[in-house]
């Protein structure tokens, strides 16, 4: 990894332990152990698979309204890091909480998942506006994507950890229960997670930043309004803003849902967590390949390719009926997944003005987040309607379209500096 600087290689080491999280607790062993204890207490697979969705929804409310506005503050010398650190202390702490509640206690589940979500949320908001500090625009989308590739693979550690002591657990290998091993799960997530942050915390710094001012919260409110205010000036940030509320609605969505989902098809437990290890396999080196590949055909384009793959991915889930049919959905989206979220931010972050990258990205997370409300409930409310999950993840695909068509307005990367300078 000599090609990269020590902030870069410290920025993505992050990447690597916080993947962990996304997978272990938002995608795999978390959803699983909830349906298992919602199940439990007589609350239907349909009716479950919505609370979740609900509850998805809630989270990423909070940090939507939050974003922005601690972004905007955290624009000041020296803040950016402890904003940081506050969400990173709190996701890692209620992560490792998960573990301490009685398997029975569904709803108190979903409460500690939220605030643990919140956490990891709001600590992804300073971290994604940490690459402007530590790379150059040349190198941005390379950093990016390598960043999501090392979250994969990192995350497959304590994820094959975690799957191996599930499966011995309901072998009747080793002396514990399966709820108990999910649990454990959630512990190795939290120490993963906390371990592999460390090198971000020492060696990566805020080089930009507005200096401080007095009355700093007031001021900062002045300033986040005359961002809103003028925010259709940056013509390039607004649209491709626009165009990333809707295909990244449907990009989360399917992967926040996406267990569940597979558990209602009536895929097991066990097939589930090794598909989703595969997935997480095959995603490392696409996303990586995202990066080399823009930097030859530009980032704009392999958006495109991983918008088109996600309206394939929600088609053929309509027609979703066997385990393979899991299998090969799953194979597609981890083309694409990856690819997606990191030219997403590195194409983001070429657009803003650096000294301003935490309120501008705080605003790319309200997009972002405020996307992710929309997807999970219209799972919820289809699922619930039509008792049938297929129609719900069907539905995305109208998202991806009119993505898609709103990223054709935005400019290329040149033309789309110059666009964003235009500040009144």
């Amino acid at each position: 990894m000599k090609r990269f600087t020590k902030e870069e290689n410290s920025w993505m080491l992050y990447d690597w332990g916080n993947s962990a999280y996304s997978i272990i607790i938002t995608t795999a062993v978390f959803p699983i152990f909830y349906k298992a204890a919602a199940t439990n207490a007589g609350v239907s697979a349909s009716n479950s698979t919505a609370y979740l969705g609900y509850t998805i929804a809630i989270a990423t409310f909070i940090l939507a309204m939050l974003g922005p506005i601690l972004g905007t503050i955290a624009d000041y010398q020296g803040l950016k890091k402890k904003f940081f650190t506050f969400f990173f202390a709190l996701g890692v702490a209620f992560t490792a909480l998960l573990a301490f509640i009685p398997s029975d206690q569904w709803l108190l589940l979903l409460i500690f998942y939220t605030v643990a979500a919140v956490g990891s949320a709001g600590a992804n908001v300073f971290y994604d506006a940490f690459l402007v500090d530590v790379t150059t625009e040349k190198k941005m989308n390379r950093v990016s994507a390598r960043g999501f590739g090392l979250g994969y693979i990192g995350s497959t550690i304590p994820f094959i950890i975690s799957i191996a002591i599930i499966v011995l657990a309901q072998n009747d290998i080793i002396p514990v229960s399966t709820t108990l091993a999910s649990k454990i799960a959630f512990v190795i997530t939290a120490l993963w997670w906390g371990l592999f942050a460390i090198p971000l915390f020492k060696n990566v710094h805020q080089h930009y930043y507005i200096e401080r001012e007095p009355k700093i919260i007031q001021t900062s409110f002045k300033r986040l309004g005359k961002t809103v205010k003028n925010i259709k000036q940056y013509r390039a940030v607004f649209l491709f803003l626009l165009a990333y509320f809707f295909y990244i609605d449907g990009v989360g969505t399917v992967i926040s849902m996406s267990t569940a989902y597979g558990t209602d098809l009536g895929i097991s437990s066990t097939n589930l967590l090794i598909i989703l290890f595969v997935t997480q396999v095959v995603a490392a080196p696409f996303a990586i390949l995202y990066g080399r590949l823009s930097e030859k055909f530009t980032g704009k384009k392999m958006l495109y390719v991983g918008i088109i793959i996600y309206i394939i991915v929600c088609i053929y889930a309509f027609f979703l009926e066997t385990t393979l049919d899991f299998w090969i959905l799953a194979m597609l989206v981890a083309t694409s997944q990856g690819g997606i979220q990191a030219l997403s931010r590195s194409y983001f972050g070429k657009l803003v003005p650096k000294e301003n990258a935490n309120e501008f990205f705080g605003f790319y997370n309200i997009f972002g987040k405020f996307a992710s409300i929309m997807g999970p409930l219209l799972v919820g409310v289809t699922a619930q309607l039509t008792g049938n999950s297929n129609f719900g993840v069907f539905s995305l695909v109208v998202l991806f379209i009119i993505g898609m068509i709103i990223l054709t307005r935005v400019p290329e990367s040149t033309d789309a500096r110059k666009s964003s300078e235009k500040v009144i």
